[in-house]
């Protein structure tokens, strides 16, 4: 007997919510601490881009973007911990991640550190991945093709 059920669809954590697991002194932490909790399971079905992973380092060894910087050796150990939880999946950039990227551009032309969220969606989209958690609603709100979730504590 063969198995027919589907494979849950896999959801973006992004790096704002991979940056507030790690500051308890942010408002945001409890819930972003709660998703990152379930995704020790194999079963949480969340994923990260690459860019995330870069965006998150980036970001929390900046002492003008945290309150209390990594080092280099500490960042690159946090981004192992995301690497090895069992429910994130790390997605590939797909081959075409340019040509949608243009495209997306093309229906939103952003500037600036804006067209960083479009790259990431061009990477969603290329990868079929039409969820993000995320406390930055209004960056991904323009994507009608997107659900945009905002992590919460139950």
């Amino acid at each position: 007997m063969t198995s027919t059920s589907a494979v849950k669809p896999l959801t973006m954590l992004d790096t704002n919510v991979l940056v507030d697991a790690l500051y308890e002194d942010l408002p945001e932490y409890p819930a972003a601490s709660y998703l990152l909790t379930l995704a020790d399971n194999t079963d949480a079905a969340f994923c990260v881009a690459p860019q995330v992973l870069a965006e998150f380092y980036a970001i929390i060894t900046d002492p003008r973007r945290v309150s209390a910087p990594y080092t280099a050796a500490e960042a690159r150990q946090e981004v192992e911990k995301i690497r090895h939880k069992r429910g994130i999946r790390i997605l590939p950039v797909p081959v075409d991640v340019v040509d949608r990227w243009l495209e997306l551009l093309q229906a939103h032309p952003v500037t600036r550190a804006r067209v960083f969220d479009l790259q990431l969606v061009a990477t969603m989209l290329g990868n079929e991945v039409r969820s993000i958690y995320t406390f930055n609603v209004r960056d991904f709100k323009p994507f009608s093709e997107l659900e945009v979730l905002t992590p919460t504590v139950p």
